[in-house]
C-alpha cells in the first residue's frame, strides 16, 4: 500500500521521493510531475500534477502517485514562503534528460538532491 500522505490522484502506482539538501523546514517541498514530453516541461499548465509535502530540514520524504507505470519527469523545488509560486530565476532549473524517471513498477524510490539558486 502507498505510504500515508502520498500526494496526487490515487492510483495503483506510486513513487517514493526522497529529497535531500533541504536547508530548512520552512514552507513546503513541491513535487511537480510531468509527462515524458520536453515541450510540456516547466511550462505553465504543462504538468500533470503538483504534490506538496511539508519541508523537513535535511531530508524530506514524500510520495506521489503516478497515473500508471511509464516514463515521467519530476521537478522539485522548495517553496519556502508557502506562496506556491516558483521563483523562476533561470538558475538551477534541471535539464529535461536529467530528471526523466522510468517508473517500471510501484514503490520505487527516487532520490533527489535539492540545489538552491
Amino acid at each position: 500500500a502507498a505510504p500515508a500522505g502520498c500526494t496526487g490522484p490515487a492510483s495503483n502506482t506510486w513513487l517514493r521521493v526522497v529529497v535531500d539538501g533541504v536547508r530548512n523546514a520552512n514552507g513546503q517541498i513541491a513535487i511537480t510531475l510531468y509527462a515524458d514530453n520536453p515541450r510540456k516541461f516547466l511550462v505553465k499548465n504543462g504538468s500533470l500534477y503538483v504534490g506538496r509535502t511539508p519541508a523537513v530540514a535535511g531530508t524530506t520524504n514524500s510520495c506521489i502517485f503516478v497515473p500508471r507505470p511509464g516514463v515521467y519527469v519530476l521537478a522539485i523545488y522548495h517553496d519556502e514562503d508557502g506562496d506556491t509560486k516558483f521563483g523562476r530565476t533561470g538558475i538551477g532549473l534541471p535539464a529535461f534528460q536529467s530528471v526523466r524517471l522510468n517508473v517500471t513498477q510501484t514503490g520505487l524510490t527516487s532520490r533527489i538532491h535539492l540545489t538552491y539558486p
